[in-house]
């Protein structure tokens, strides 16, 4: 076998395995499964990746990679605050729309195997150190300035994450309910990522502190 014949079979490996994976989640595919998929026998598995651990983790540290570092990887100091988490958010579930089932992997994964995280983490490092401490600089600078309300970098991930993952966590259960068909939910999922934005930006803005007279004047 060719070196090009060796990378291809072992790339159409890969994707097979990434698309069974995605469908069923790790405990319910099997390398006999893969190798059908695939369209070679077992043993073609076992020599490119030895176990079917060893081709999971290759696939599953690229989607997480995938799931959690798009804000770092569209990091764009020109741009002003607002602007950036709009162009995060965005980003961010567009990533989710092309990847729909990758939430149910990763949250499957990341709850099964906590061991998992530790290798997020060793991924995620150097990208999270780059933007992390500039990120939240800018934050504090607008707080100061009192144009948003005290906040940090983890909560806006935390908001960006529970938001957009829940759109398509929910997917099968609103597409049921309210009877969408693709097109229809596809419309939906574009509304609520622009609200899913809105939501975060209004979000940051400072309280506004209701005056007791105002309250007076309404009763009126």
């Amino acid at each position: 076998m060719t070196i090009n014949n060796e990378q291809n079979m072992e790339k159409t490996i890969l994707d097979a395995a990434e698309k069974l994976f995605l469908e069923k989640g790790f405990a319910m595919v099997s390398t006999t499964q893969i190798a059908k998929a695939a369209g070679c026998n077992q043993a073609l598995v076992h020599y490119y990746f030895r176990t079917k651990d060893r081709l999971f983790e290759a696939i599953f540290a690229e989607k997480l990679k995938t799931f959690f570092s798009v804000i770092f990887h569209t990091h764009d100091e020109s741009l002003p605050l607002e602007e950036k988490l709009k162009k995060y958010i965005g980003a961010h579930f567009d990533m989710l729309m092309a990847n729909p089932k990758l939430p149910f992997l990763v949250i499957n994964e990341l709850t099964t195997n906590p061991d998992r995280i530790d290798s997020l983490k060793d991924m995620l490092g150097s990208s999270i150190s780059y933007v992390y401490g500039p990120f939240q600089k800018e934050l504090d600078a607008e707080i100061d300035a009192g144009r948003i309300r005290p906040t940090t970098v983890p909560d806006i991930i935390y908001s960006m994450v529970s938001l957009n993952v829940m759109a398509f966590i929910g997917a099968p259960i609103m597409k049921k309910i309210l009877y969408l068909d693709n097109e229809h939910f596809k419309a939906m999922l574009l509304y609520r990522k622009e609200e899913n934005i809105r939501i975060i930006i209004n979000s940051l803005k400072p309280d506004v502190e209701i005056q007791p007279e105002k309250i007076t004047k309404k009763r009126k």
